[in-house]
Parts: C-alpha cells; structure tokens; sequence
C-alpha cells in the first residue's frame, strides 16, 4: 500500500474580535463540517496511523471530533505547534518526523499553509482551478513517496479534494 497524507483546514470558527486567533473556537457550523468529513472517513473505513493537530483551539476542536467520529481505538492526535502559522516548509519538518511505519497521516492546521504545502508537493498545474483548494474543513488525500523526510516539490498525486457539504448530513446532532 503507498502512503497517504490528508489535509484537513480546521472546520468555521466565529470571528470574534475580542478573542485571540490562537484561542478562537468553531462555530456550530464549523462544529457539523467536521463531524461530516469524521462521518465520511469512517463510512469509507479510512482511519489514519497518526494525527497531528495545529494546537489552536479550531485545529484541535476540528482533530477531535474527526477523531471521535473515526471511532479508531488506540487513535491519538499529536500536538505541533508548527502547524500553526509558520509556514508550509515547517509542515514538512513535521512530516520527517512522522513514525516510519505510519501509512496515513492527518494534517488538522489552517489556511494558508496547508493549501501552499498541497500547491508545493503536487504542483499548481496538477490542481484544480478554483477560488479556494481548501475550504474550512476541507480534506485533501494526497498519494505520497515512502518516504516522509523526501518531499520533493511535485512528489505527490491528488487522490480527491472533499467539501464538507458535499456529504450527507446524517447522524449529526
């Protein structure tokens, strides 16, 4: 089986002016997006090995319910500060420190890293032409080399790009 990297920008949060990005929080919409995209890995019986979320709380809101949905024992999600805004070459230190053994991995982090990390490992002539690649609680599944710590520019292939309210809205509160 070849490896596998998802992206997955973290679900709506409010903009509440008073709060700091670091602290924002999802919004009951962003809340259902993520239980969505949860609900749509598990239907597929996807289940990544790892999971590494950006430690701001939407990231990691958006982490756990995805992870929650995923119903994956023994499923934990690693916290990494470099997810948070530092730039899409620190998600690729990131991923040279993935376990060897993981076939799967779960970005959960934001915009615009995560769309210029998908940009740089599949080339911009390889996407499609749209506003945005990655809507909040958007997920990208990526076909990745063997290895984590050799992500050339244009190593990956685009598997899919899923929108949240392309799935169906069942089993959501």
């Amino acid at each position: 089986m070849s490896r596998e990297l998802w992206l997955l920008r973290h679900g709506k949060s409010d903009r509440n002016t008073g709060i700091d990005d670091f602290d924002r929080t999802l919004n009951k919409r962003g809340k259902r997006a993520a239980q969505r995209i949860g609900n749509g890995l598990h239907q597929q019986r996807l289940i990544p090995d790892w999971m590494v979320s950006s430690p701001a709380k939407r990231a990691l809101a958006t982490a756990k319910i995805v992870n929650e949905a995923l119903a994956a024992e023994g499923l934990s999600i690693a916290r990494d500060k470099r997810l948070y805004q530092e730039g899409f070459e620190r998600l690729k230190n990131v991923l040279a420190e993935c376990p060897a053994e993981a076939k799967r991995v779960l970005l959960v982090g934001h915009n615009p890293d995560l769309e210029d990390l998908l940009i740089n490992l599949v080339g911009a002539a390889n996407l499609p032409d749209v506003d945005k690649l990655l809507p909040t609680a958007g997920l990208v599944r990526l076909v990745m080399p063997d290895d984590w710590s050799r992500l050339d520019p244009g190593c990956a292939r685009l598997l899919s790009i899923t929108c949240p309210k392309s799935l169906p809205d069942d089993n959501i509160e």
